[in-house]
């Protein structure tokens, strides 16, 4: 291959900043190149990097294929992958040297984000096994923080965090089982986002605890760190724990559960930065509750102090104890516990989280989500040698009950340190809340307008984030569900949207039903003697359809209606029993000029 003189420099570019300049005619060898000339594993955050020869071979069938900066959202960007998910052609260490395998095919959502025109630099260290929160225990290396040398930079995923701060690429895989795809991006001020479990698939990826464990994301910007998920997530058939999205409307969360008690361990940095990330929130029209959050600690300490860490054993217990001597002693004593816990200690643990899942279901019928800082620390590379396992079970604080609670969550960053070292916050949501959290996530990054990572420059001005939609379902209102009736709330609520004002067909008469609060309207099939009645056409989220219906009461019942143009929807009718006793307003046309006229005989 041969390096096309350029005076480009990559550092600290977003998904935009790749996207324009292959719209502007870059050749991709011509950033690639340099680029990867100018990377090197004597950096502690990578693990491998490609060869100029790999590099060519994944342009020459990238340009082959016809792709284009137009048909490939990722055309030419490159992608950094931890070390515990495959990427052909490079091998899969999970940082452990003796542990290493030459993958043969790509992880599910590595092939997914290659096919969307992503070019694979290079693999990144972790926390050995994806066991830790602090990015120390790798024989390859500890990776500090990209603000300070004398701080840890996180774990597990402590790489793939390190080489997006720095801006050396814009996006990187990593894993989250504990907060592994979330400390990283806060003490490096950059995005984590850590999806729903099963949207990407864990196919191709050495596993901890794999029924909990969820590949994540990095990014400088909200908005690439979305993209690149939908990108890599997908069903598939290779992992029982994949999942299909069950989307509802992308509405960003605006009550917020925040911490009632924070337990600091001696940081008061850290605790005066959560005091201005408050404010933030604050400031942002957000309202947030003080909240009890020990049933969530509660949930967290299964973790690591119940029988999921047998997980860990199934993963690379037998590979641990045939291989003693290549394993980081922690990570040892860590997995060798798992000998402790029985088939009935399993159950009683599932009995437990069982439990305290209903305690914290209650809580999502209060608020919209949790807002928490991303760990109530930042220690220094001594504190965590000096206290190895204590340290790493403080930074797991607000982030080892999350996959645990089906729940997703976005790191952030936030209000810097007066030290000035990052500090960050957390977004959390019941599961398949992903792009609400996103939303807000984007509204938050932009009024902080913090530089991107530790590259220092600034953050662009925000693009519409692009979301998929829920499979929705028409459902025609008649009456008390209205715009601006008392029961509208029902539909917006939900994620409702108003599609039209229209009629029925001509074959429907309208009754004003006695003794309902609020006054509600029966709608009645009559054909030939009917009227065309007013209503409103709404679409309502399908996941969202069925506790709509539940809040419906007798007589009224939801079937099929017509409308004028002849199309069958969902809507309101009413029962005949029902009608028994009600005044026919059919002669009114609809129930708001019924109402209009009742108000002014009043």
């Amino acid at each position: 291959m041969s390096e096309q003189a350029t005076t480009v420099t990559t550092a600290g570019w977003t998904l935009r900043d790749w996207q324009q300049a292959y719209r502007q005619g870059m050749p991709p060898s011509a950033l690639l190149l340099p680029l990867l000339n100018a990377l090197t594993t004597r950096d502690p955050a990578w693990i491998s990097l490609i060869t100029p020869a790999q590099l060519q071979a994944q342009l020459d069938a990238l340009l082959s294929s016809g792709a284009s900066p137009a048909s490939q959202p990722l055309f030419g960007v490159p992608l950094a992958v931890k070390d515990n998910i495959d990427v052909a052609g490079l091998p899969t260490t999970a940082a452990c040297p003796a542990f290493s395998y030459q993958p043969e095919a790509d992880a599910h959502c590595v092939a997914r984000l290659r096919a969307a025109g992503a070019i694979i630099i290079g693999k990144t260290n972790l926390d050995q096994f994806a066991t830790g929160l602090v990015g120390t225990r790798s024989p390859y290396g500890a990776v500090v923080n990209s603000f300070s040398s004398l701080h840890v930079g996180g774990g597990s995923s402590s790489g793939s965090a390190s080489v997006v701060a720095r801006g050396l690429v814009p996006l990187a895989l990593g894993t989250d089982t504990a907060g592994s795809g979330r400390v990283p991006a806060g003490f490096n001020n950059i995005v984590g986002l850590k999806p729903s479990r099963g949207w990407l698939s864990g196919s191709g990826v050495v596993p901890a605890c794999r029924s909990l464990d969820c590949v994540s994301v990095f990014a400088l910007t909200v908005e690439d760190a979305l993209l690149a998920a939908r990108l890599a997530g997908g069903d598939d058939e290779r992992d029982p724990f994949s999942r299909r999205p069950c989307w509802p409307a992308a509405v960003a969360p605006k009550r917020l559960a925040i911490p009632a008690t924070t337990p600091w361990f001696g940081d008061s940095e850290q605790a005066a930065a959560w005091l201005l990330a408050l404010e933030q929130a604050q400031a942002l029209g957000l309202e947030l509750v003080e909240t009890d959050f020990t049933p969530l600690w509660q949930l967290a300490a299964l973790l690591y102090e119940g029988p999921w860490l047998a997980e860990r054993d199934v993963a690379v217990g037998a590979f641990l104890r045939a291989n003693a001597d290549a394993v980081n002693p922690v990570v040892l004593d860590i997995i060798n516990k798992a000998g402790r816990f029985s088939a009935s200690d399993s159950f009683r643990g599932h009995y437990r989280r069982a439990e305290l899942l209903r305690q914290i279901d209650a809580l999502w019928q209060q608020v919209d989500g949790l807002l928490v800082p991303t760990s109530p620390r930042l220690p220094t590379l001594a504190e965590v040698a000096a206290a190895p396992v204590v340290v790493n079970s403080q930074l797991g604080t607000w982030t080892n009950f999350v996959n645990l609670a089906d729940c997703c969550a976005l790191a952030l960053p936030a209000p810097f340190r007066s030290d000035g070292l990052p500090a960050g916050i957390t977004l959390i949501a019941p599961a398949w809340r992903d792009q609400g959290l996103a939303l807000l996530g984007q509204q938050w990054q932009q009024a902080l307008a913090l530089p991107l990572g530790a590259t220092g420059r600034a953050l662009p001005a925000a693009q519409p984030l692009t979301v998929d939609e829920p499979e929705q379902v028409q459902i025609a209102v008649v009456g008390a569900h209205l715009t601006g009736m008392p029961l509208n709330h029902q539909l917006t609520s939900r994620g409702g949207r108003l599609l039209a004002a229209t009629t029925t067909a001509p074959c429907y008469r309208l009754f004003a039903l006695p003794g309902t609060v609020p006054p509600k309207p029966g709608l009645a099939h009559v054909g030939g003697d009917g009227q065309a009645i007013a209503v409103e056409l709404w679409s309502l989220p399908l996941t969202q359809f069925g506790s709509f219906v539940a809040e419906v009461p007798p007589p009224l019942a939801i079937g099929s209606l017509e409308l004028a143009d002849g199309r069958l929807v969902k809507g309101f009718v009413c029962e005949p029993r029902g009608l028994n006793g009600a005044r026919d307003i059919t002669h009114f046309g609809g129930w708001r000029a019924f109402m209009a006229a009742s108000a002014t005989s009043l």
